[in-house]
């Protein structure tokens, strides 16, 4: 079920008015948990089976770390924990990538080797959040969860089920012992980040999606033009799609009175690499800081040692994206920028005010380098792509249509950054009036049911 889809609507609408109509707070939580093992059941209901093994273990161990005070046995415990979860994400992630390079190295054909494995949706999102949970209480951040009910809602609840945000246990477990009530003005704001998040994701991701595939499906065949042209529309794309999706799961958990944290701040308006990872699918970012750059050394050791950690960061960050050499290749060269960010004395004038708008082109530019790596489906196109847009070679040509189609979407992302840098969105809203509100968010719905493609697709991230 599509968060933009009918079907998801009419199953929203049940869950909301029953949720809602319940008079215990233990009820709705159990009709919390039915509706999103009902939700993840529709795409897979066997492998709500692994979920729960997966959170099985987690609660188990968690619960005796407690218990146990020796170092050994504590550390033995998390690599329990740890090594089943990241266990399971490589099967089913990337043992058939391994396979594919065995049979490369030793002469076998392409696809001899695999294994017939279905990827779960969401395992990508949830066996971080599993670990997340782990981690700290090993580290003693948070107490275990001494209820199974509540540990798998955490795990489960569906907003973020799927593609995020990434959610840490002290952000959302607390939540599930605040007896909930209900409030129109939550709801407004939900409703109002629902319908953003379906306009970004089903009228303008899902346009662009028609125009940017085609290229991305034989990227050899097309001009330099058509390259710039296509990376700038998939760089819209992929922002509309996730960010649409986060602003989704965001409002649909407003309306059950939750909150979720926020996944996107105005990303394209970073001035460096470094802001842009503080701005771009935040959730992750400081995911892989606090889980894996921090525990790896951090920036403690000196400048070499800084910079190794941070290659190794995002080459696995790459590599979590997807089982494929472009996916790695694109983490390392993120990890490359953000070590050249620190070691290189770039001009004081960069910082200064009028200098902003030049830094944030060249962020932007070096993000849509690492994008034409990402979304070529081997290194070698990825290679004559790049070559596509920095040497000029003749080739074919977007339609007209496509190319306004290209430019309203990416006016459109750039016309909400500025709105969102230099207008106070939250002021103008609390001064608005209701009536004038409402009827915005009527005709965001209503250009959307307009503009609706014929055909609609799944989100990005629900790939990796």
């Amino acid at each position: 079920m599509l968060f933009h889809s009918s079907t998801f609507l009419v199953f929203f609408l049940i869950v909301f008015a029953v949720y809602w109509a319940l008079p215990h707070h233990r009820a709705r939580m159990i009709w919390l948990l039915l509706a999103s093992a009902v939700f993840y059941g529709s795409w897979n209901p066997w492998l709500i089976l692994l979920i729960c093994f997966s959170a099985a273990v987690d609660y188990a161990v968690a619960l005796r770390l407690q218990r146990v005070q020796a170092p050994l046995a504590r550390r033995l415990l998390l690599v329990l924990s740890v090594g089943t979860n990241l266990g399971l994400l490589i099967f089913f992630k990337y043992v058939n990538f391994f396979l594919d390079q065995v049979a490369l190295l030793t002469g076998v054909a392409p696809g001899r080797l695999g294994l017939n494995i279905v990827l779960p949706l969401g395992i990508s999102f949830y066996t971080f959040e599993t670990i997340s949970y782990i981690v700290d209480v090993y580290r003693g951040r948070i107490q275990p969860v001494r209820s199974p009910l509540d540990y798998a809602l955490y795990i489960l609840f569906f907003p973020h089920l799927l593609a995020g945000p990434i959610v840490r246990p002290h952000e959302f477990l607390p939540q599930l012992q605040r007896r909930k009530r209900f409030s129109w003005l939550r709801a407004q704001v939900g409703v109002r980040l629902f319908l953003v998040g379906a306009f970004k994701k089903a009228v303008l991701a899902d346009h662009l999606a028609a125009v940017v595939d085609p290229v991305f499906g034989t990227p050899l065949d097309y001009g330099s033009a058509a390259a710039w042209l296509a990376i700038l529309g998939y760089a819209a794309q992929v922002y509309c799609d996730f960010s649409g999706y986060s602003d989704m799961a965001l409002g649909l958990a407003h309306l059950l009175g939750f909150h979720l944290p926020v996944n996107f701040n105005l990303p394209y308006f970073a001035g460096n690499v470094a802001e842009l990872w503080r701005r771009w699918h935040i959730s992750l970012s400081t995911w892989l800081r606090d889980y894996l750059f921090i525990p790896l050394g951090g920036s403690k050791g000196g400048t070499w040692a800084t910079c190794r950690n941070l290659v190794i960061t995002m080459t696995l960050g790459g590599l979590w994206h997807g089982a494929a050499w472009p996916f790695v290749v694109w983490g390392l060269f993120h990890g490359v920028l953000l070590a050249a960010h620190r070691v290189i004395p770039w001009p004081g004038w960069l910082a200064r005010p009028w200098a902003r708008p030049l830094a944030v082109a060249a962020t932007f530019t070096c993000f849509c380098i690492g994008l034409a790596i990402f979304r070529c489906q081997t290194l070698g196109e990825g290679a004559g792509y790049l070559a596509r847009m920095f040497w000029p070679i003749a080739g074919a040509a977007l339609e007209p249509a496509s190319v306004l189609v290209v430019l309203l979407a990416s006016g459109a992302v750039f016309a909400g950054h500025l709105a969102g840098t230099f207008l106070d969105l939250k002021r103008l809203e609390r001064r608005a009036p209701e009536l004038a509100l409402g009827a915005a968010l009527a005709g965001v719905l209503l250009l959307a049911l307009i503009a609706l493609p014929e055909s609609g697709a799944g989100f990005i991230y629900f790939q990796f």
